[in-house]
């Protein structure tokens, strides 16, 4: 017997409801694997000579592993204070197209704007999957603070799980730690995985798939940012086309 797929509300009896529901449901698979993850990172912090201040200042301010990771391995070679801002500046870009698709998602008329600017701070690739995908149907009123839900408990989770970590490091293998900090992508891809039943939602994920080991091959230092631009931009480019496509393909098996 197949199970029956969960069906999540679209709407609560209000806006603390709608921030104890985002909480509820980032308090399980979700911040369990981004702690995970910075159980990695905590880790890593301790193995390359950080302080537990460091550590937390990195996850409190950024809250991004690769821009954290990339400020690590830079500050470990000496590198200068112009060049670790510019890595990591690039290595955050790509949260501006996150937080361009999300934000109008987020406003409701009379929110003061301060707000906007702080849930700007708390959109990362997990509470961005999640709310791309669940606030959209709920009412406009109680997307912001199911957001803010959401994103307190897996901020908090990576709070503390950076800190564990970073105790943890005396008995927590190297390959490990490292193993735990991917954690988070693999579940990112999964998340958007239910988005292959659009066509037009899979287009990107399929042409990254495809480019980014040929990019790898024209340049690993460069792949990701290249895969990035190129899937994105095609995606966005031939979803019309493809669209119009689909939709005359529909009609003419109707018709048919």
């Amino acid at each position: 017997m197949t199970p029956e797929r969960k069906v999540l509300p679209t709407s609560f009896a209000n806006r603390r409801a709608a921030f104890l529901a985002g909480m509820r449901e980032s308090a399980s698979t979700p911040a369990l694997v981004l702690g995970a993850s910075f159980l990695g990172f905590g880790s890593l912090c301790r193995q390359s000579g950080w302080t537990l201040p460091m550590s937390l200042a990195s996850t409190t301010t950024g809250w991004a592993l690769p821009g954290q990771i990339t400020l690590i391995e830079l500050y470990g070679i000496g590198a200068s204070a112009a060049a670790i801002l510019l890595a990591v500046w690039l290595s955050g870009l790509r949260l501006l197209p996150m937080t361009l698709s999300l934000l109008p998602f987020l406003r409701h008329p009379g929110t003061p704007r301060w707000r906007y600017y702080l849930a700007a701070h708390f959109i990362a690739i997990t509470s961005w999957a999640n709310s791309m995908q669940r606030c959209p149907v709920l009412p406009s009123d109680q997307r912001l603070p199911f957001f803010f839900g959401f994103s307190a408990v897996l901020w908090s989770f990576s709070m503390i799980a950076t800190a564990t970590g970073f105790f943890m490091v005396t008995w927590l293998p190297p390959t490990v730690g490292l193993g735990l900090l991917f954690l988070n992508p693999v579940y990112f891809m999964l998340v958007f995985s239910v988005d292959l039943a659009q066509r037009t939602r899979a287009l990107p994920l399929v042409l990254g798939a495809i480019s980014g080991p040929l990019f790898h091959l024209l340049s690993p230092d460069w792949s990701l940012l290249l895969t990035g631009l190129f899937a994105g931009t095609a995606g966005f480019l031939l979803e019309r086309p493809l669209m119009r496509w689909l939709d005359a393909r529909r009609a003419a098996r109707a018709s048919s």
